[in-house]
């Protein structure tokens, strides 16, 4: 029989206060199959380590337990400890007696006869554990970024910049993001497009980055360091090898239609390059408003091309790729205004929301940086800013913070003071969030400076009266209702997860949260991973992010991937689900329900066979094998029905 010592830790009070580790110890000395057992006040800490380490050596341990906190937390620290004196890492096993026992427990004796039933069942799963080895996975040291948006173009960046091959993949004709549709940008009021377009520049002039815009991803399989996704190339009808980009098909379109990267305020060609300093610098036809695709009539384009670079008879290609890691940065869409019943559902033209009062204020824009009103163009002069709408609302719309609107609001604020010295700009606020490095400073320079004035309290509702909107709300400071006929209004609307998101977590195999946003691996300790080994997260697809947080959390994932491709091999964990061939009638109830697709059915052999690589035993195949022929390793059914037993025994 195996000889096991258990370990059982104090943690500070956190386990002391609720159990009697004395008792436990003194209880378990003589249990079957310990044959060492002690208590220590920091288990995780250097000295309680050593006296890990020191105890296997003097009591010629061949398994130990660590009584303490949860597996997620020190799992790995023990096993690296238990290794360095020659143990295998899987016969180091963790009792949780403190998430699972002293945590929610106020009872002291309750806790800590429960302490001591866990631990005898995990000490029952350790007598039968095997020693493994970790299995070894080449890695295909190329990434794809999934996102064209400054989280994508920095995480890309950064990666090509260790010198690896990097995919950016973006579904716009060109990369940018919401970022190429801002002004300035907070806290220094930087020119967004000055910063954003020699970032731009270099993706696109970078030999390590292959740019794939007006694509999407279509299909991914594999797993860590070895994924083989299916990019599809949506047709363009435009052949951009011939192209120059020299705008004279665009010139020359007759066809006009709402240009969505002015959010509807300004007019695009059917044939069109979304921003003038778009990278790539070239057109693709939108087939949904071209005369040539609804009437078959018109082919101006293709006429007046010197390069012959028009081809209506293009279709969608599709691109293979083998990858080993995949970055996730498809960043955010702004909650429609028409969600919003009592501030007019967007039937009041001049309601309008941030980012459309962005393009507003941009010398790109379609008034030139000029503050005019959607509905007849004239300078507004009584302006009101709403914050939190459909944010912290949780009875109605969403209940998170945005996390940006109090920033970007103040900055809508003083740009408006400087656009119309003669104006004046009204904020209503719930309450000012301005946790960022100069973040509460920009806020005081926007009243003391700017003349901006701040309301706190929320709007009722804002109604259409001749040429003005009409706000009704209430300044809680001084209870005093408040109606403010102002010429424009700007909602600070919720940040949502871009459209498609789901069906992208779908193929992907990650999680979203229940606001819709993808799922870290953990909140504090692994914010940049999903929990699918391989693929990262970056920017606002994971939460609401302003632009520094984006660039330092892309800045943290390149880092992430490049520590993968740094690698000659990766280590997959060997708790796998296996298959025993005696055993196993090949009835293919374990393949149906694997969610990582790691079993397949051998037909000449009438047996399921498993990639062990991509088994991340979860168990779903053990439960659903009639024969028993599914077994994980160290969870075997012998293992946790002696493991019950010692947890039922009194």
């Amino acid at each position: 029989m195996k000889r096991v010592g258990v370990f059982v830790c104090h943690c500070g009070i956190n386990i002391a206060s609720t159990v009697d580790v004395s008792r436990v110890v003194e209880d378990l000395h003589d249990y079957p199959g310990i044959a060492y057992i002690q208590d220590y006040k920091y288990m995780c800490s250097d000295p309680g380590q050593n006296l890990l380490k020191e105890a296997i050596k003097s009591e010629k341990l061949d398994a130990v337990v660590i009584a303490a906190c949860s597996p997620t937390l020190h799992e790995n620290t023990f096993r690296l400890a238990v290794q360095t004196v020659g143990m295998n890492p899987y016969n180091c096993e963790i009792a949780n007696i403190r998430e699972q026992c002293s945590w929610v427990h106020k009872d002291r004796t309750v806790a800590t006869e429960k302490a001591k039933r866990i631990i005898r069942a995990v000490v029952e799963k350790a007598l039968l554990d095997e020693s493994l080895e970790p299995i070894k996975v080449p890695v295909v040291r190329k990434a794809v970024v999934l996102g064209g948006g400054i989280a994508g173009i920095q995480a890309a960046l950064n990666i090509a910049n260790s010198d690896y091959e990097v995919i950016l993949v973006e579904k716009q004709s060109s990369i940018g993001g919401r970022m190429a549709q801002l002004s300035e940008t907070f806290p220094t009021l930087d020119c967004s497009q000055c910063i954003l377009t020699p970032k731009m520049v270099d993706v696109a002039q970078h030999p390590k980055i292959r740019l794939l815009t007006y694509a999407e991803l279509a299909d991914v399989s594999g797993f860590v360091g070895n994924f083989k996704v299916k990019i599809r190339q949506k047709a363009r009808y435009v052949d951009w090898d011939k192209c120059t980009g020299c705008g004279l098909c665009i010139e020359k379109c007759p066809q006009k239609v709402a240009s969505e990267f002015d959010q509807g305020l300004g007019k695009r060609k059917a044939i069109f390059t979304p921003f003038a300093q778009a990278v790539p610098n070239k057109p693709v036809i939108d087939c949904d408003n071209c005369t040539y695709f609804k009437t078959g009539k018109c082919r101006v384009c293709e006429k007046l091309c010197p390069f012959e670079a028009i081809n209506f008879v293009e279709t969608d290609t599709y691109i293979e790729e083998e990858v080993g890691a995949i970055v996730v940065a498809t960043g955010y869409d702004v909650y429609p205004v028409l969600n919003m019943g009592e501030y007019g559902s967007g039937k009041i033209p001049d309601v309008v929301d941030g980012l459309t009062f962005e393009r507003l204020l941009s010398s790109s824009g379609p008034t030139g940086g000029e503050v005019r009103r959607p509905s007849d163009g004239k300078i507004p002069k009584e302006i009101v800013f709403i914050k939190c709408v459909g944010s912290r609302d949780p009875e109605h719309h969403f209940p998170y913070c945005s996390k940006i609107c109090c920033m970007y609001t103040t900055k809508h604020a003083m740009l408006y003071k400087h656009r119309v010295p003669d104006g004046q700009p009204y904020i209503f606020y719930m309450d000012v969030r301005a946790g960022g490095k100069g973040y509460e400073e920009f806020y005081q320079r926007a009243q003391d400076e700017d003349k901006v004035l701040f309301l706190r309290g929320k709007v009722s509702k804002l109604y259409q009266d001749d040429d003005k909107v009409v706000v009704c709300g209430i300044d809680t400071l001084s209870g005093s209702n408040v109606e403010i006929r102002a010429d424009l209004v700007v909602l600070a609307m919720a940040i949502r997860p871009s459209k498609g998101i789901e069906e992208l977590a779908k193929l992907l195999k990650i999680s979203i949260d229940q606001n819709g946003f993808l799922t870290e691996a953990h909140p504090k300790l692994r914010p940049v991973e999903s929990l699918s080994a391989g693929i990262y997260l970056a920017g606002c697809a994971q939460a609401p992010k302003d632009i520094p947080d984006t660039v330092a959390q892309a800045t943290a994932t390149a880092a992430m991937v490049a520590n993968l491709f740094a690698k000659e091999y990766l280590l997959h964990d060997p708790i796998i689900t296996g298959v025993d061939e005696e055993l196993c009638s090949g009835c293919g109830l374990c393949v149906a329900v694997c969610p990582y697709d790691a079993r397949k059915t051998n037909r000449e052999k009438g047996l399921v066979e498993v990639n062990e690589v991509l088994c991340e035993a979860c168990g779903a195949c053990a439960a659903a094998c009639p024969s028993g022929a599914a077994q994980q390793r160290n969870f075997t059914d012998e293992q946790l029905n002696r493991m019950v037993r010692a947890i039922l025994t009194t």
